[in-house]
Formats: C-alpha cells, structure tokens, sequence
C-alpha cells in the first residue's frame, strides 16, 4: 500500500504531515486559547509596567549647624562612601540646617532588597567615622509601588480638623487588614494634644522651675514590670505606673512637695485637652463650598493586581460606613488607578479584538470567506500563547504589554495567509486534480515552508535586540520585542500545525461537487483569478511598460512621504514617546517664599483653587497647605512626599 502523503521534504513539510490528520490538533488549538484566558485572567492589570529603580533616601539629623556645616561634616563624606555601593547609578543630595539628605538611586533592574542590604552594610560598617554631633543615619527605600493607586478624602461640614483624623485613623486600621495593601498615609487633619500651660507665679512660690518639672513627667508617663506575687499555687504579676491618657491623669502627677505636702502639677499649670498648633491644612472644595479634610492614600503590593485592591478596599470601606464612618461624613474617591488601569486595559483589549476582526474582515474581501475562517482560528491561538508568554515572564498586563499584542497582529497574520493562500493555490493546479485534499496541503506548506521560516525569523531578528536596551526605557518597552518575538515564533508554527488542517475542512465545507469541479478547472494563469487580482493587474501592467506611468508614480510616492513629513513640522502630528496619559487629575504646586506664614499659604491656594473651580471641566479640588498631597509617578522621582512647612502647598 503507497503512502498517501508522499514525502514532503523540509521542516514546514513534516510538522503539517504529522498534525493534518492528527486529531491532537483540534486540542492544541483550545489548549492554547484556555491557557490565553487562564493568563487574561490571573495577570496583574496596571497602568504602567513595574520597573524596578531602587531609591533609597538616607536622613541625617544634626542639631544645631548650619547648611555649610552639615554639607561639610556629613553630606560630601556620605557621597563619598555610598558611591562605592556596587550598582549605584546616581546620587543626589540637600543639605540644609540641621539636616542632611542624600538620595541613592540604583541602575534599572537592580533589586530593591538586595540595593538595600549593600548600602545598610556599607553605612553600619563605617559608624566608626561618624563625626560628633551627627546622629545615627536613617534609611528609607521607595520603589514605584509605594505610588498610592487609591486616594480617599473624608470631609464633612460638620466636623473640625481634629475630630476628622480621628475617625479617618480609625478608618485606616480597618482598611491596613485588606490584602495585599502595603503602605497608608494620612494627610491633613490635627493631632490630639494635652498642653501643659505652666504658671510662673505659682512655680515660684513652690520653689519649682520648669525645667525640673520635665523629667518627672516623663517619668510618670511610663508602665513597668515590678516583679510578681505567689499565692495559692498562682503568680500575680505586679504593674507599676500607667500612661497618661487624659487630663486629669497628667494633673494628678506630683511634681515636688512643699510645706511637707505633694504639690500636684494640676496646682501649678493650666491642662487643656484639644489639639495641636495648626501645621498643615487640608481642604476639599467643589460647587457647594470648601469643608475640612483629611485624606487616606493606600498602595499595593509589588505584582498584586491594582483592580482588585481597589475594589477590595471599597467594599470595605462601604462596610465602614455608618459604624466608624458617621453618615454626615463624606468620603469621596481623589485618586483610583485601579479603575484607570482597568479602563486602558479594557479599552486596549476592545482594541485588540477589533484589530482581529479587521484583518479577519480584509481577509473575507481578498481571499474568501473559508481562507478567513482559517486565518481566525490562527490569530486567537497566537494571541492567547503570547499572553501566556507574558504571565510566565512575570509581566503584568498595561498598555504597553497590550500595545505590543496589538502591534504584533499585523506581522503575525502573514505566515498564515502566505500558508492559506498557497494552499488554494494548489487546490486550483490543473496537476492536482483527483489528489488527496490532506496530500495537496501538505505540498503546499513544503513548497513555502523555508521562505516562511525565514521572513519570520528575519522579522524576530530586527525587533529581539531592542530587549536588550538598557537605561529607563529598556524595561519599560521591553513586552514588545519580547512579545512581538513570541508572536512570530507561535504563528510560525501555528501556521504549519492549525493551519494545513483548518485548511483542509473548511475549504471542503459544503462545497458543491459542480462548484468543486469548477473551482479545479484549468484556468490560463493555473488558478482562477478574482477581482482583486485583475485590479492589481490593471494597475501593474501599465507600470510595468509605460515609462511615464512609473515617473508619475515616483513622483507621487515622493510627494507623499513629503507631506507625511511634513505634518510633523506644522503640528499635524505630536510625536511623544508614549501615548497621552488621560488621568482625572492635575496637580498645582505653590512654593511660597521662604518664611511664608501657613495662613499666607493657605490663602494663595485658595485664590488659585477659587479660579480653577469655575472650569467646567472641574468637578472637586482638594488643597494641601504644610503638606503635600498623596504623590504620583513624577513626585516619587522629585520626592514631593518629603515636601514640609508652611510655604509648599498643592492643589
């Protein structure tokens, strides 16, 4: 018995041979496209891919020098020592009065924990050359997940400013139990104080001064193990002192004896219990007025899914709601990256479907509606392979991961057209009448097997060496290559597998045996020609022998790229790296002249914030006056979370 499939020599030949009649085939194609959704769905979504640049900042207290001595005792010689951390990249540093920063920032890639054990070992190993008076350094890493994605603002007209961050700390410890939150900060509102108003006159009268009195509050504010009492086979544990806790507490502290009797605190100063000296201002304003506020910003977890926080932590704080949230508080949603992560990745993904369909769609309109049947099973399963590429690779799914899918279908798609079409090629050969359709395929894919391998391979080629580029933008564009990569080898092979046999049912597919035997009639060029092919005829056949027709289409070649051109000049079109980012917000920054009151502050973004308002694109503003506002990309790089004093302010 003869072989039904003669040899097909080549790779392509073989692999189609081994899959045309293979039933595993109908299986690698939903294997493929389960494991795409799988990974659709266990991907982090975000706005952004995650680099990796540790900054580590290291704080130096010294009391009492000047910017000219901390710059010269503490900041040069720290430069100095931290430069020789192995993959530090740059190092910036301030030196004002009394203080000292210096910001390390590592290459692109460097992990964080391993940055921060190489600079704690190099700071702990020279603690020896600490000059005197300088305190002991203080380090803190920042990484692009501290980024807050969730910012909630409590407000309310009823409540002060002190009565807010209570509930609004209250809040927080029941938010920090959510998974996968990492870092929550408050902004805005006052802390609770109990003042101590001491009394001269009285002091003097008690031979008691000030400065003895300190102490012996500390002391009083102080809990201690005193030892333990056995009775009865049981041990009591014995507690000495408390904390203080409100203000009769701190006035029945003594402070001395007189006259042979204990002289109360209570008897010397006036005790108030309230709140702080005002340092910062936090306000939320929109059409009905401006009202105290204090807000709540929450980040995630390195590689956690920002949506899913999000929504977890909203829920959660609806539960709040009525219990720990009064019902005359307003808590209203500033910052929510999780919902614009989830609105670009939706809208990328619509856009990816889209772009699939219109390929299956120019194919329909070319080819015929069996060859697009086939080229839409092809897409899917790549797709759904290279996202799968992106999970095992540890991507997340953003913009630019998505852009890169997207970016590949227009280069995917050809392995298998050149596949499909060759295929009805051959159905078409007058040679081949009366032969197997499983015979015919195989020959086909042989016959275009190499060159395929080849265009492929070339592509990969030009778009592979741009994952290995280095500095900021290497890790941030590098799901393109590394997924225009993946793409091109799985179509590559998608096409010699699915694609023969998708061919060989579909193109059969209620096929009449008349419109069977017509489709195989000889024809003069070998094969039928459809009207696509005779309009490219009659557009090439007077190229091909008319001179003026060729210097005609030079000059309109020419003339086009001219004017593409020249549409960037005139402003037709923005070139920019990265497309427009379309947050919900926008920040105003103040810095005041230096020694600017809190008042003069908060005024001038009032004024700022009055004139914003009435845009109708404004639905809330928020001020932060002494402090800053809870920071984004840009402010993680320029470090606003360190801005403090009564002369920054944004809005």
């Amino acid at each position: 018995m003869s072989d039904p499939h003669p040899h097909s020599p080549g790779l392509a030949g073989r692999l189609a041979r081994a899959f045309i009649d293979s039933k595993l085939t109908p299986l690698v194609v939903a294997a493929s496209v389960l494991l795409g959704i799988f990974a659709v769905l266990m991907l982090p979504r975000e706005e952004e891919p995650q680099i990796r640049v540790p900054i580590i900042d290291v704080m130096v207290a010294m009391p009492g020098f000047s910017a000219e001595e901390v710059a010269e005792r503490a900041t040069r010689p720290m430069e100095k020592l931290l430069w020789e951390v192995p993959g530090v990249e740059y190092i910036y540093s301030t030196s004002r009065p009394g203080e000292s920063l210096v910001i390390v920032r590592f290459k692109v890639g460097s992990g964080g924990e391993e940055s921060l054990v190489r600079l704690n070992q190099k700071l702990a190993g020279n603690l020896d050359r600490i000059p005197h008076g300088v305190g002991a350094p203080l380090v803190k890493a920042k990484g692009i997940d501290d980024v807050p994605i969730l910012a909630l603002t409590f407000h309310s007209a009823r409540y002060d400013h002190l009565t807010l961050r209570r509930i609004v700390a209250q809040a927080d410890d029941a938010l920090k139990q959510v998974p996968q939150v990492a870092e929550t900060t408050l902004a805005g509102g006052a802390r609770r104080e109990i003042r101590i108003l001491l009394d001269p006159t009285r002091l003097a009268a008690r031979n008691l001064s000030a400065a003895a009195l300190v102490p012996m509050i500390q002391q009083a504010n102080r809990q201690s193990r005193a030892g333990g009492l056995v009775s009865s086979d049981r041990e009591i544990l014995v507690e000495t002192g408390a904390f203080l806790s409100n203000t009769e507490d701190v006035g029945n502290i003594v402070v001395g004896v007189f006259g042979g009797k204990p002289v109360y605190l209570r008897q010397v100063a006036a005790i108030e219990d309230g709140s702080e000296d005002p340092s910062q201002y936090v306000m939320f304003g929109d059409a009905s007025g401006e009202q105290p506020a204090v807000t709540l910003s929450l980040a995630k977890r390195p590689g956690t899914n920002a949506i899913t926080v999000a929504d977890e932590v909203l829920r959660k704080l609806d539960t709040l709601k009525g219990t720990i949230i009064p019902s005359d508080v307003t808590v209203s949603v500033t910052r929510h990256y999780g919902r614009t992560a989830a609105e670009k990745s939706d809208e990328l993904l619509f856009h990816m479907a889209l772009a699939v369909l219109s390929v299956t769609l120019l194919i329909l309109f070319t080819l015929g509606w069996r060859e697009s049947i086939i080229v839409a099973i092809a897409i899917p399963s790549t797709l759904a392979l290279t996202l799968l590429v992106f999970y095992l690779y540890g991507f997340t799914l953003n913009r630019i991961t998505l852009f890169a899918l997207i970016f590949s279908i227009g280069i995917l798609v050809d392995d298998a057209i050149v596949v499909v079409e060759n295929i009805v090629r051959h159905f078409h050969l007058p040679e081949n009448r009366g032969k197997p359709w499983s015979v015919m395929a195989v020959e086909a894919v042989s016959e275009v097997g190499n060159p395929t391998i080849l265009a492929t391979f070339a592509v990969i080629f030009a778009v592979l060496p741009m994952a290995f580029v280095g500095g900021l933008m290497g890790p941030y564009m590098r799901p393109i290559p590394v997924g225009a990569s993946a793409a091109m080898a799985f179509s590559l092979v998608i096409a010699f597998i699915v694609t023969p046999w998708a061919a060989v049912r579909v193109l059969q597919w209620r096929r009449k045996p008349e419109k069977q035997a017509a489709a195989n009639a000889p024809a003069p060029h070998g094969h039928p020609e459809d009207h696509f092919t005779r309009f490219y005829r009659r557009i090439m056949d007077p190229l091909l022998h008319s001179k003026p027709w060729r210097a005609a289409f030079l000059i309109g070649i020419v003339t086009l790229l001219l004017v593409s051109m020249a549409t960037v000049g005139i402003g037709w079109v923005k070139v920019k790296m990265l497309p427009f980012d379309n947050k919900s917000e926008f920040q105003v920054i103040l810095n005041l002249p230096e020694g600017s009151s809190l008042e003069r502050t908060a005024r001038a973004s009032r004024e700022i914030a009055a004139a914003i308002r009435g845009e109708p694109e404004v639905t809330d503003y928020q001020i932060y006056a002494g402090t800053a506002s809870p920071f984004n990309f840009n402010g993680l790089v320029r470090h606003y979370f360190l801005r403090r004093g009564s002369n920054v302010a944004d809005i």
